[in-house]
């Protein structure tokens, strides 16, 4: 572990304690959920590994691992949308964190254009199997503009 989080010892002291100790999975990561601090709007869901919440501990700016790229990732350092982290909270059993953040720029937080990652909604019941269901008709930015012509960073 680093100076900044403590080794996992006890229940008590993870449940209960005031000591940071988060429990990264196999891949050494732990999820975290991204959502507006004023609106509480999700934004994404990404993982961080301890470098990645590390920085964002001491940047007060998000921070991610991305698992595709395999690399650290520093959300908004090439398009500029960065998410300064206004309240960062651990869950019980410090598996998971929420970011709850002000995004810089258009507030757009979704490589792909829109606001946030979340998008489109999945029909349910009776609708099963209907198309997705666009809940951002527009944009707030042009990714090709930003990205240039590169593919798609995520694997399929």
């Amino acid at each position: 572990m680093n100076a900044l989080f403590h080794e996992r010892k006890t229940v008590e002291q993870v449940e209960e304690g005031t000591e940071l100790a988060p429990k990264f999975d196999s891949n050494g990561v732990i999820p975290v959920v991204t959502t507006d601090f004023h609106t509480g709007e999700l934004l994404m869901h990404a993982y961080m590994n301890a470098e990645a919440l590390e920085k964002t501990i001491l940047t007060g700016e998000a921070h991610y691992w991305s698992r595709s790229r395999q690399c650290l990732w520093h959300k908004g350092a090439t398009s500029g949308l960065v998410q300064k982290v206004l309240d960062l909270r651990i869950d019980d059993d410090q598996d998971t964190v929420w970011m709850r953040v002000e995004v810089a720029g258009s507030g757009a937080s979704c490589h792909v254009g829109y606001r946030s990652c979340f998008y489109r909604s999945i029909p349910l019941r009776d609708k099963a199997g209907s198309p997705l269901s666009f809940q951002e008709s527009e944009k707030t930015f042009d990714p090709v503009a930003i990205y240039g012509d590169a593919p798609n960073p995520t694997k399929l």
